[in-house]
């Protein structure tokens, strides 16, 4: 079963916001048709696989279906899946997991009893029901938790520093790392990165190294809106959003000049705070992304605005490339000090540790976010 997520993955970077869905339909004679999600507004897992077999002239009276996600039940951009099917004449269907969407949750597989299809949902602990979870953290937390999966990825060397003193940081990883990055970049509704990140490495933060169907979003928290007009980030392909905590009326030529150019400048203001100037409201961010149908937020930003996220508990996951290498003083990881007692530090599980070339790819989550995704 769990070759179902394997083809499940192939909906990465193309189903967005959609959940990454496959679907195995077994005939009664034995044969075999699948299919996964397709693009937002596009067929969806169980569609392609009754298309595929259906294009082959097969009768799908009495076959089994796998799917790795609840069938819809609602009309979306696409009828519901249960309908197709119900239609399809098909006799039983196992289901990994239930969809956490409230215009589902259940519903579909209540529309394929009560049609006298045989349904088994699986435990949460089965391995492809724990597998389509993982495939789809990102949409299961925007639609339990109002919020996007956010995931911090950081490269460092073995001391943990991400930049010399004088800045410079590139590369201290190696070519396989930096290519793994942006696999994690293309599982991502939207890409974060700070005004400082901007300014210091002007960064393009698209995805590059591997191919992909669709370009994340790309986010910039910048609270004086500092932006160029000639930063890298504001050029296609994919789109820009500005969160900012500036004064609108001082700031419109600004704004209009970024207009021009298709960024989309969005006011996000956090509570003032005497002697500093506005920031941006991250956890007010966050919901808006959830808004925009952002399943995966992958973080690539400085210690300063790692630190803020961290302390703010808006973090789910840490994604860290270690180099074997030693580095000695220089910037950190995340600005979350200076701290006096050690329980005062931020608590993370490991999940894996694998080597990706020469270094180390670590990926560890706050305690508790995993489960509550059940």
């Amino acid at each position: 079963m769990l070759a179902l997520d394997a083809l499940a993955a192939q909906a990465t970077g193309l189903s967005e916001p959609n959940p990454r869905v496959a679907c195995r339909l077994i005939l009664a004679d034995g044969r075999v048709f699948e299919g996964h999600t397709q693009q937002a507004g596009g067929p969806h897992a169980e569609v392609m696989a009754l298309r595929a077999a259906q294009a082959a002239g097969a009768d799908t009276r009495g076959a089994t279906a796998i799917v790795t996600l609840e069938p819809c039940s609602h009309h979306g951009r696409t009828p519901p899946c249960c309908d197709a099917l119900i239609a399809a004449g098909v006799a039983r269907v196992i289901v990994a997991r239930q969809d956490p969407n409230p215009l589902v949750g259940g519903q579909g597989i209540a529309r394929l009893r009560a049609a006298g299809i045989e349904v088994e949902l699986l435990p949460t602990d089965h391995p492809l029901a724990i597998a389509s979870r993982e495939r789809n953290i990102g949409f299961l937390s925007r639609m339990t938790r109002g919020l996007p999966w956010v995931r911090m990825k950081m490269a460092a060397s073995l001391d943990g520093t991400t930049a010399l003193s004088n800045g410079v940081s590139q590369w201290i990883t190696a070519e396989a790392a930096r290519t793994d990055g942006h696999a994690w970049r293309k599982r991502a509704g939207a890409i974060l990165t700070g005004i400082g990140t901007v300014l210091e490495d002007d960064p393009r933060l698209d995805v590059r190294l591997v191919e992909t169907a669709r370009q994340p979003l790309r986010v910039l928290v910048d609270s004086r809106l500092e932006l160029p007009l000639d930063a890298r980030i504001i050029a296609p392909p994919g789109a820009l959003l500005v969160y900012t905590a500036s004064d609108p009326a001082a700031t419109t030529p600004k704004r209009t000049a970024l207009a021009e150019q298709g960024v989309t400048v969005i006011d996000c203001p956090g509570p003032a705070r005497p002697g500093s100037h506005a920031k941006v409201d991250l956890a007010a961010l966050l919901r808006d992304l959830a808004r925009r149908g952002v399943n995966e937020l992958h973080v690539e930003a400085g210690h300063k605005l790692n630190g803020s996220l961290l302390r703010e508990g808006l973090v789910d996951e840490l994604l860290l490339y270690l180099a074997p290498k030693l580095l000695g003083p220089g910037l950190g990881l995340a600005n979350i000090g200076p701290l006096t007692e050690l329980a005062q530090g931020v608590e993370l599980e490991f999940v894996e540790a694998t080597p990706v070339g020469r270094d180390l790819r670590l990926r560890a989550r706050l305690p508790g976010r995993f489960d509550r995704q059940d």
